[in-house]
């Protein structure tokens, strides 16, 4: 078993590094465009007056440096070719996400909103996966391009984590289906001029068959944007979303009526890779921050890495790292050889260890740098405020573990590896 990062991978690493210094560092600087990433200014991203929404100055920035890194040809890595990328796997991306996390906060990658120089972007590769021939006529440039895209609407105000108890309906009338529902927590709404609405259509609540996914226009009659829900971390960009006779067509059915369930596990599966790898960075880029102030911070007039009560907790958090990086990786890789739901046991593993540990490794490098951690002249409040989200959203980690016990007590089934007969398992 070779666990060596590919070479190919190690250079790509390079490219990117260089990248940064060459084209996003001096645009992250000029016009105090530092200002968003400021600790002690976080509030320049938030635009107050229109309801704790993202300042526009800001979403303009995080365009801009999209645009440069999609001329160097960076941000398209995990696409097809066929669409401009470089057929990019999910182990690639899995080590990708994970390095540039680890060099903090900055406009090469601001996990506050998904922004990275090495773009994830989900719509597109279900797109491709999933979307009719009419669809993809219409969708996929837009979408390789950065100039189209959809939210997704799967959480309800009173079904969160089970998504197959939800209360929105789709009821067919001839061509038209007439949809009735409210989502919550709709991330990036205030932008997208489309939401992929889960609606049951057939079947009883609990069922995991029977919901469809629409791609549903914003602008539609009876779509309505009730608020904006404010959170740990501002800006917001989260909705709730009311949707009230709302006629869409036939056509606008995502991945096959009934299935929409399906469309929906994919997603999570690969976000939840590489949300585990991002976290994993961030807790890296914490504990190497922390072992470097303690080893040069010098109280009572020797240095703090002398003590065993700060040597302790950094061991066993570097440790879990290493761990979950052998086991990061080898899920990726795996995904890679046997599709992404092979091993949905092991991806749930990933995502709920990591969100925790960097919270953890957030907390610990705040208390190794005593008053400064806590304060806005360090980015760890930041990077806890962040990461904590990610231990509710798409699944929390009791859902994680819960679904980890399905597996291993054999309460639910692992979908068979690509190529193989599911019949012959």
């Amino acid at each position: 078993m070779d666990f060596e990062i590919p070479a190919d991978l190690r250079e790509y690493l390079a490219e990117l590094d260089a990248f940064i210094e060459k084209e996003i560092k001096p645009l992250e600087a000029e016009n105090d465009n530092i200002r968003f990433f400021d600790h002690r200014r976080e509030d320049a991203r938030t635009d107050w007056e229109r309801g704790g929404l993202p300042n526009e100055e800001w979403e303009a920035l995080l365009a801009e440096a999209r645009r440069r890194a999609d001329a160097a040809g960076h941000y398209r890595y995990p696409f097809p070719k066929a669409f401009g990328g470089k057929d990019g796997t999910n182990l690639g991306m899995a080590v990708i996400r994970e390095h540039l996390a680890g060099k903090g906060l900055g406009l090469h990658n601001d996990l506050q909103n998904e922004h990275s120089i090495v773009g994830n972007n989900v719509g597109l590769l279900l797109m491709l996966e999933y979307g009719t021939e009419t669809q993809k006529a219409e969708w996929v440039d837009g979408l390789a391009l950065g100039q189209k895209g959809f939210a997704f609407g799967i959480t309800e105000p009173e079904h969160g984590s089970d998504a197959t108890w939800m209360e929105t309906r789709a009821k067919r009338e001839g061509d038209e289906w007439l949809i009735n529902g409210e989502k919550t927590w709709n991330s990036g709404i205030h932008k997208a001029p489309y939401d992929m609405v889960m609606a049951r259509t057939s079947g009883q609540p609990g069922d995991g068959h029977g919901i469809t996914a629409f791609l549903v226009p914003m602008n539609a009659p009876g779509v309505q944007i009730e608020e904006m829900l404010w959170t740990f971390n501002m800006p917001t960009d989260h909705g709730r979303v009311s949707f009230k006779d709302v006629r869409v067509p036939s056509e606008s059915i995502f991945g096959g009526e009934g299935k929409g369930l399906g469309v929906v596990q994919h997603f999570f599966n690969e976000n939840r890779i590489r949300q585990a790898a991002s976290s994993l960075g961030a807790a890296q880029y914490c504990i190497d921050e922390a072992i470097e102030y303690a080893k040069n911070r010098k109280p009572f007039g020797k240095a703090l890495a002398t003590n065993q009560g700060i040597q302790f907790p950094l061991v066993e958090l570097q440790t879990q790292c290493e761990m979950l990086r052998a086991l990061i990786h080898k899920t990726a890789w795996q995904m890679d050889q046997y599709g992404p739901f092979s091993v949905s046991d092991k991806v749930s593993m990933c995502n709920y260890w990591s969100n925790r540990l960097c919270c953890e490794a957030a907390d610990r490098s705040m208390q190794v740098h005593g008053g400064l951690g806590y304060s806005r002249h360090k980015p760890f409040e930041h990077i806890y405020r962040h990461h904590r989200r990610y231990r509710i959203t798409e699944g929390a980690e009791e859902i994680q573990m819960r679904r980890i016990a399905g597996y291993l007590f054999g309460f639910m089934k692992q979908r068979a590896p690509k190529g193989v007969d599911e019949t012959s398992r």
